[in-house]
Protein backbone atom coordinates (compact mmCIF):
# COMPACT_ATOMS: atom_id res chain seq x y z
CA UNK A 1 0.00 0.00 0.00
CA UNK A 2 2.01 3.14 -1.05
CA UNK A 3 0.39 6.89 -1.12
CA UNK A 4 3.36 10.24 -1.05
CA UNK A 5 4.53 10.53 2.68
CA UNK A 6 3.11 6.82 4.64
CA UNK A 7 1.39 9.03 7.02
CA UNK A 8 -2.30 9.30 6.48
CA UNK A 9 -3.60 6.43 3.31
CA UNK A 10 -1.54 3.89 2.92
CA UNK A 11 -0.79 3.17 6.94
CA UNK A 12 -5.15 3.21 6.87
CA UNK A 13 -4.91 1.10 4.06
CA UNK A 14 -2.32 -1.38 5.86
CA UNK A 15 -4.19 -1.35 9.06
CA UNK A 16 -7.28 -1.93 7.15
CA UNK A 17 -6.37 -4.73 4.94
CA UNK A 18 -4.84 -6.44 8.00
CA UNK A 19 -8.02 -6.32 10.01
CA UNK A 20 -10.17 -7.65 7.22
CA UNK A 21 -7.38 -10.80 6.46
CA UNK A 22 -8.09 -11.42 10.27
CA UNK A 23 -11.17 -11.52 9.85
CA UNK A 24 -11.16 -13.45 6.99
CA UNK A 25 -8.94 -16.24 8.06
CA UNK A 26 -6.26 -15.41 5.96
CA UNK A 27 -3.83 -14.10 8.41
CA UNK A 28 -0.20 -14.85 8.09
CA UNK A 29 -1.19 -16.30 4.72
CA UNK A 30 -0.57 -12.89 2.64
CA UNK A 31 2.64 -10.11 3.97
CA UNK A 32 1.16 -7.12 4.08
CA UNK A 33 3.09 -3.14 4.61
CA UNK A 34 3.12 0.09 3.64
CA UNK A 35 5.46 2.73 1.94
CA UNK A 36 5.67 6.18 0.81
CA UNK A 37 6.82 7.30 -2.50
CA UNK A 38 8.80 9.83 -0.62
CA UNK A 39 10.87 10.01 2.98
CA UNK A 40 9.89 12.95 4.45
CA UNK A 41 8.50 11.31 7.09
CA UNK A 42 10.77 8.15 7.35
CA UNK A 43 10.29 6.44 10.92
CA UNK A 44 7.39 8.78 12.06
CA UNK A 45 4.10 7.32 13.59
CA UNK A 46 1.03 8.13 11.17
CA UNK A 47 -0.29 11.00 11.04
CA UNK A 48 -2.68 11.54 14.96
CA UNK A 49 -6.07 12.41 12.81
CA UNK A 50 -5.45 9.08 10.57
CA UNK A 51 -4.65 6.93 13.99
CA UNK A 52 -8.08 8.30 15.45
CA UNK A 53 -10.26 8.05 12.34
CA UNK A 54 -9.22 4.68 12.16
CA UNK A 55 -9.37 3.60 15.99
CA UNK A 56 -12.86 4.70 15.39
CA UNK A 57 -13.37 2.06 13.15
CA UNK A 58 -11.26 -0.61 15.22
CA UNK A 59 -8.14 -0.28 13.47
CA UNK A 60 -5.04 -0.33 15.19
CA UNK A 61 -2.44 2.13 13.41
CA UNK A 62 -0.47 2.70 16.40
CA UNK A 63 2.74 0.51 15.87
CA UNK A 64 2.99 1.44 12.21
CA UNK A 65 6.06 3.82 11.40
CA UNK A 66 6.62 5.36 7.85
CA UNK A 67 9.53 4.43 5.43
CA UNK A 68 9.50 4.80 1.63
CA UNK A 69 9.06 2.44 -1.03
CA UNK A 70 12.75 0.92 -1.92
CA UNK A 71 13.98 -1.25 -5.08
CA UNK A 72 13.19 -4.40 -2.78
CA UNK A 73 9.80 -4.33 -2.63
CA UNK A 74 9.74 -4.84 -6.28
CA UNK A 75 11.18 -8.44 -5.31
CA UNK A 76 9.28 -8.62 -2.01
CA UNK A 77 5.64 -8.22 -2.65
CA UNK A 78 3.37 -9.67 -5.91
CA UNK A 79 1.05 -6.38 -5.76
CA UNK A 80 1.81 -2.88 -5.17
CA UNK A 81 -1.10 -1.06 -4.73
CA UNK A 82 -0.58 3.01 -5.25
CA UNK A 83 -3.26 5.36 -3.90
CA UNK A 84 -4.04 7.50 -6.52
CA UNK A 85 -2.45 8.40 -9.67
CA UNK A 86 0.86 10.27 -9.19
CA UNK A 87 1.94 8.16 -6.91
CA UNK A 88 1.71 4.82 -9.19
CA UNK A 89 3.25 6.83 -11.83
CA UNK A 90 5.88 7.09 -9.65
CA UNK A 91 6.02 3.29 -8.89
CA UNK A 92 6.21 2.39 -12.82
CA UNK A 93 8.86 4.82 -12.92
CA UNK A 94 10.97 2.97 -10.19
CA UNK A 95 9.87 -0.31 -11.50
CA UNK A 96 11.53 0.73 -14.85
CA UNK A 97 14.34 1.22 -13.93
CA UNK A 98 14.81 -2.27 -12.30
CA UNK A 99 15.65 -5.64 -13.99
CA UNK A 100 13.51 -8.17 -11.90
CA UNK A 101 10.52 -6.85 -10.69
CA UNK A 102 8.06 -9.39 -9.46
CA UNK A 103 5.83 -6.82 -8.71
CA UNK A 104 1.90 -5.51 -10.54
CA UNK A 105 1.38 -2.30 -9.77
CA UNK A 106 -2.14 -0.70 -9.38
CA UNK A 107 -4.16 1.51 -7.76
CA UNK A 108 -6.04 0.33 -4.97
CA UNK A 109 -9.42 1.17 -5.91
CA UNK A 110 -9.41 -1.07 -9.22
CA UNK A 111 -10.53 -3.62 -6.45
CA UNK A 112 -13.26 -1.06 -5.35
CA UNK A 113 -17.23 -1.86 -6.31
CA UNK A 114 -18.06 1.94 -5.51
CA UNK A 115 -15.42 4.01 -6.60
CA UNK A 116 -13.29 1.44 -8.97
CA UNK A 117 -10.67 2.97 -10.76
CA UNK A 118 -10.46 6.40 -8.60
CA UNK A 119 -7.54 7.86 -6.42
CA UNK A 120 -7.95 7.73 -2.47
CA UNK A 121 -8.29 11.39 -1.96
CA UNK A 122 -5.37 12.87 0.40
CA UNK A 123 -6.81 14.07 3.68
CA UNK A 124 -3.42 16.30 4.71
CA UNK A 125 -4.96 19.70 4.45
CA UNK A 126 -8.30 18.78 5.28
CA UNK A 127 -10.48 18.02 8.07
CA UNK A 128 -12.35 15.27 9.84
CA UNK A 129 -13.93 14.08 7.02
CA UNK A 130 -11.44 13.52 4.95
CA UNK A 131 -10.00 11.06 7.17
CA UNK A 132 -13.33 9.25 7.11
CA UNK A 133 -13.66 9.33 3.30
CA UNK A 134 -10.42 7.77 3.37
CA UNK A 135 -11.37 4.85 5.58
CA UNK A 136 -15.16 4.40 3.09
CA UNK A 137 -12.78 3.76 0.31
CA UNK A 138 -10.32 1.89 1.41
CA UNK A 139 -12.82 -0.57 3.44
CA UNK A 140 -14.63 -1.14 0.18
CA UNK A 141 -11.45 -1.75 -1.75
CA UNK A 142 -9.92 -4.02 0.75
CA UNK A 143 -12.60 -6.09 1.10
CA UNK A 144 -12.46 -6.08 -2.62
CA UNK A 145 -9.39 -7.23 -2.98
CA UNK A 146 -9.75 -10.03 -0.13
CA UNK A 147 -12.48 -11.56 -2.22
CA UNK A 148 -10.21 -11.62 -5.21
CA UNK A 149 -7.49 -13.42 -2.74
CA UNK A 150 -9.92 -15.74 -1.78
CA UNK A 151 -10.67 -16.76 -5.33
CA UNK A 152 -6.96 -16.86 -6.42
CA UNK A 153 -6.00 -19.05 -3.39
CA UNK A 154 -8.91 -21.72 -4.01
CA UNK A 155 -10.77 -20.67 -0.57
CA UNK A 156 -14.68 -19.87 -0.11
CA UNK A 157 -16.12 -17.05 1.58
CA UNK A 158 -15.73 -17.43 5.20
Amino acid sequence: MVCMGNICRSPSAEGVFRHLLRQAGLEGQVLVDSAGTHSWHAGEAPDPRSIAAAARRGYDLSALRARAVVAEDFQRFDLILAMDQDNLQHLQHMQARLLNSRAHLALVLHYSTVYPGQAVPDPYYGGKAGFEAVLDRLEDACTGLIGQLRAQLGLQKA
